[in-house]
Order: C-alpha cells, then sequence, then structure tokens
C-alpha cells in the first residue's frame, strides 16, 4: 500500500496513517473506536453464569453443614470458618474463586455503565472518517480499508461506536451550521490529517463563535424588534396579536435552536411575554396622556375648566 503524506511526515498506510489522522483533529472528535457491546454483553453474562454456579455451590456447603451443630458454628466466626477451610481445600478455593469472579464482574458492570454514556460520533464526522479509513467513499471499486483481515470491516456498524471526544451535546443551531455550513468556516489539514479531497477541516472554535455572535443578533431583534412594533401600532387588537407572534417566535427560536429543557423554554417564554404585556399596560407611547388633553371637563365658577 502507499504511504500517506500529512504536512512535512509521512505515515505508511495501515496502524500508522489512522493513528496520524485520529490525532490530528484539533477538536478531538476523530477519535472513534468500537464499543464491542456484542462482546461486552457475552462477558457479563458469563460473569454472571460463573456467580450464579459459585452461589449455588456455597448454598450447597450451608445445607451440608445445617445436620452439624459443630460446623453450624464455624459459619458464625471467621477465625474458625479460616481453620476449617484449611482442611477442606474445596471450601477455600470457592471462595477465591468468589473474590476474584465478584471483582471482575463488578468492574466490567462499572467501565459498562461508563462507555454507555459516551455518545456515538455525530453523522458528519462519521462519515468524513469513512471517507478517510476507505480512501474514498464507502463501496466504490477503487475504495479500500486502511486494515485488513477481519479489522477491515471494524467501522461498518455505525451503532456499535463511539466518539471519545467528551464535550457535551451541541445546540440544535451549531449542528444545523457545521453540517450545511462547514465549508464557510474552514480549517487548515493539520500535520496527520487526511489529504483525500472528500475530506474537509471545518472549525470548531470559528463556528461556536458564529453562534454566539448570531444567538445574541436573534436574541436582541426578538426583543427591540418587538418593542418598536408595539410602541408604533395604535389598534390594542393588533398589539394583542402582534405580543402571541413574537411570543410564539421567541418559544420557537428558544426550542428549536437551543438545548434548552422544556420546562426553561417554558419559564423563558413566560418572562419575554410579560416584558410585552408590561410594556403595551404601561402605556409607554404616550396614549393615555393625549386622551387626558382632550378630555371633556366641567367649568368653574370664573368660567375655566378645572
Amino acid at each position: 500500500m502507499p504511504p500517506h503524506s500529512g504536512g512535512k511526515s509521512t505515515y505508511v498506510d495501515g496502524f500508522p496513517s489512522l493513528a496520524a489522522f485520529m490525532a490530528s483533529d484539533r477538536d478531538k472528535t476523530t477519535k472513534i473506536f468500537k464499543r464491542f457491546d456484542r462482546l461486552a454483553a457475552r462477558n457479563l453474562l458469563c460473569l454472571q453464569s460463573e456467580l450464579v454456579e459459585i452461589e449455588s455451590q456455597l448454598d450447597q456447603f450451608d445445607r451440608d453443614d445445617q445436620g452439624n451443630r459443630e460446623m453450624m458454628q464455624t459459619l458464625r466466626n471467621w477465625g474458625a470458618y479460616k481453620t476449617r477451610c484449611a482442611n477442606e481445600p474445596k471450601r477455600m478455593q470457592l471462595m477465591a474463586r468468589l473474590r476474584s469472579t465478584m471483582r471482575e464482574y463488578r468492574e466490567a458492570l462499572v467501565f459498562e455503565s461508563t462507555l454507555a454514556r459516551i455518545q456515538p460520533p455525530d453523522r458528519k464526522t462519521l462519515k468524513a472518517f469513512r471517507r478517510n479509513f476507505f480512501h474514498g467513499r464507502p463501496g466504490e471499486t477503487r475504495s479500500f480499508p486502511m486494515l485488513g483481515g477481519p479489522s477491515s470491516s471494524v467501522y461498518d456498524d455505525e451503532d456499535d461506536l463511539l466518539a471519545l471526544h467528551g464535550t457535551e451535546d451541541p445546540d440544535r443551531l451549531t449542528v444545523f451550521v457545521r453540517d450545511n455550513f462547514g465549508f464557510l468556516f474552514p480549517d487548515k489539514a493539520p500535520t496527520g490529517g487526511s489529504e483525500n479531497p472528500l475530506v474537509g477541516y471545518a472549525s470548531g472554535k470559528k463556528i461556536a463563535n458564529f453562534i454566539s455572535y448570531l444567538s445574541t443578533i436573534l436574541a436582541a431583534m426578538l426583543l427591540v424588534g418587538a418593542i418598536l412594533a408595539l410602541y408604533n401600532i395604535k389598534s390594542d387588537n393588533l398589539k394583542l396579536g402582534l405580543i402571541g407572534l413574537f411570543t410564539f417566535l421567541f418559544a420557537a427560536s428558544t426550542g428549536l435552536m437551543t438545548n434548552a429543557k422544556r420546562s426553561e423554554v417554558f419559564a423563558s417564554t413566560a418572562a419575554y411575554a410579560a416584558v410585552l404585556v408590561v410594556f403595551v399596560s404601561g402605556d409607554l407611547g404616550g396614549s393615555g396622556s393625549g386622551q387626558e388633553a382632550h378630555g371633556v371637563c366641567s367649568p368653574g365658577t370664573n368660567g375655566t375648566c378645572q
């Protein structure tokens, strides 16, 4: 296979080039590995069954001791039990087996619990990763995997993969911009990066900065725009309609473009609507003072209005 070149360094195609590609991403999103969920489940099942067998044997030993008062006393005193087990190697071997198997089983449970919380790679990153892994689009006649033998299919099952990138899930707006407009935020290929023309690098930092600016502008537009519209509208019915419209737009933007929970969306929308209602009810447009200036007054004793 030809060598894989990245920057000034050249990596032999296979484990060296794949490792260099994984390490090249500045955002650390290309460190994708197989979960081996089926093997992990099988390992846990075997350990579980082994513990069930040990438990059954211990229970049988206890039942055998029920007919002997002296033997039953050893089950209440660890020193006596240890002395007895020294003369009965099967019991001591079973206890040693219990300790090692229980430790291995519980460690495996903790590892699987931790692994279950690691997120799978996102769709775009996995697509680029597989294009680099297969030297092109998977399935094409000229494409071939970096790894041979059974490892050639290690990245075929998308549901059995994980990404070591440990950041929180991006909001929906970030995902939308990254997946559809990532080419607007290019990043130079790092040393060891893919030279495949189908694989590009987008700067996560640039996208995050853009989303911050865009979110600030949208929030300001929804608030200032609503106030300006309500200030210039005289019809009460139209004002109520605009309050409903802007409240809907705010709720939609918060729910669709952020990772806010339902309770957070409800609370922020209620606060936004309250601001608009207070603005309208406060009559900041001066409509109330105009009505007082043209109101009806009663004449005083000297012919002037009071």
